[in-house]
């Protein structure tokens, strides 16, 4: 069995791939990640692993020359997140959401290919509540860890449209004050009370 593919990445930018013996692009890489190959890009001097740094610099490039997967306000978002109490949260929530999206991408493209039996809107609604799911499991793991039983959600399933209409931001009543209290009825244009 083959090692993991070994990518070195040179003080001048130049990527090198160790198994074919030949330097290549970052589109190269890009091609190797959407043909599924497993690899690991290093320092060539220090070993130390830059994986993620070409990863985020490939989704950089391809958000900056291509047409955007990520809206800006997707992007603050996100940013918001690092260094929120959450953050490690998000992101395990983040890679379970896209890991469902995955493993239904073949029969959704099955079904916006030839609409056949379900449309596609169908199919992205049973996205959306497999989504809910995790994030409601999410919730009762993470309501668990501080010992409340069942987490923070109830268990009982809702439809995806009271969900999304539960968790839309409420809308609150302003307080309305008392009315003053009724003052007695004043005679003549003095505003002077009679016997007074």
């Amino acid at each position: 069995m083959a090692g993991l593919r070994i990518i070195k990445k040179y003080p001048n930018r130049r990527l090198y791939d160790t198994e074919i013996s030949s330097y290549i692009t970052i589109e190269d890489v890009r091609q190797l990640i959407i043909d599924g190959e497993e690899f690991e890009v290093r320092d060539a001097k220090s070993g130390e692993d830059l994986s993620r740094a070409v990863l985020l610099q490939i989704i950089a490039d391809r958000e900056q020359d291509g047409e955007p997967m990520l809206s800006t306000q997707l992007l603050s978002q996100i940013i918001r997140f690092y260094g929120d109490s959450l953050q490690g949260f998000m992101g395990n929530y983040l890679e379970r959401s896209m890991q469902v999206f995955l493993d239904q991408q073949q029969q959704f493209r099955q079904q916006m290919g030839n609409l056949l039996g379900q449309t596609p809107w169908a199919m992205m609604n049973q996205l959306t509540e497999r989504n809910l799911e995790l994030w409601q499991e999410f919730q009762r793991n993470f309501g668990a860890g501080f010992g409340r039983p069942g987490g923070l959600v109830h268990r009982r399933r809702v439809p995806a449209a009271w969900a999304a209409a539960r968790w839309a931001p409420a809308r609150t009543a302003r307080p309305v004050a008392p009315a003053p209290p009724a003052r007695p009825a004043t005679a003549g244009k003095t505003g002077v009370a009679p016997g007074a």
